[in-house]
């Protein structure tokens, strides 16, 4: 999935990668192989998420580790492309979303910098939309940017929406009993002074996600492409279906 368009000089120039959930949905696969190194498409997941933040600019990634974490290890061991990546080892704990990237912090540094799931999938617009994502960061407005896609025309997606966006690109969490037309897509740009007031132990970016909402400095940048949801072991084949057909159109 991976394009020709060389990297960009960027301001954000670190990525954290999630890559130690235990990855249920995805089993029986993910029994015996972590679902980082599921392929789609011909490649690994996790290669996929790499691939998108060394053509957004990113020099640098950080990617924890707990389940089949020797294999995650070996597998980035044999990359040779940027960026350059460092583990960090939760193999005691798992942590979480946000407990893992607290952990890691000291490895990441004071810099905002991107989180990735490492199953983020999505067919690319004409340009990276990480460097999209990057290039309408404004740490003075905003705690929190996500890359948000339309529920509507995202692949394999039947959940009710995430996020409501106004004009200005600002969220809100939908309410409990609506429908919003946005769906988080798996990538954000945050700031690490945010980890400041959060539990030790593990805990969820939503709280960050969250607290943001409420101070009016959580925004969103509507992906340009289409989002594919790749969460169980019969959504790999819909996925590749939709790589091959994008492949087509001239």
């Amino acid at each position: 999935m991976s394009n020709t368009t060389p990297p960009v000089s960027s301001p954000v120039s670190c990525a954290f990668i999630l890559a130690a959930g235990l990855g249920t949905r995805m089993r029986p696969i993910t029994d015996r192989l972590p679902k980082p190194l599921v392929e789609v498409a011909g490649r690994a997941m996790i290669d996929h998420a790499l691939d998108r933040a060394a053509e957004g600019g990113i020099t640098r990634a950080v990617v924890n580790v707990h389940h089949l974490a020797s294999q995650v290890e070996a597998h980035l061991a044999r990359r040779t492309v940027p960026p350059a990546v460092t583990i960090s080892d939760e193999r005691e704990a798992l942590l979480e979303t946000g407990g893992g990237i607290k952990k890691a912090l000291p490895l990441i540094g004071p810099d905002p910098f991107v989180v990735f799931n490492s199953d983020s999938f999505w067919l690319e617009g004409p340009r990276s939309n990480l460097a999209r994502q990057i290039s309408a960061w404004r740490p003075d407005a905003m705690d929190v940017l996500l890359l948000v896609a339309p529920a509507a025309t995202s692949l394999g997606y039947e959940g009710r929406g995430d996020f409501v966006m106004d004009a200005d690109g600002r969220l809100e969490r939908r309410g409990e009993r609506d429908v919003a037309p946005f769906i988080y897509a798996g990538v954000a740009v945050l700031k690490p002074e945010l980890f400041a007031q959060t539990p030790d132990g593990p805990f969820s970016l939503n709280l960050l996600f969250d607290r943001a909402a409420e101070r009016q400095r959580l925004f969103g940048l509507r992906l340009d492409g289409q989002w594919l949801h790749v969460g169980t072991p019969e959504a790999i084949a819909a996925a590749e279906e939709r790589v091959r057909a994008s492949a087509r159109v001239p």
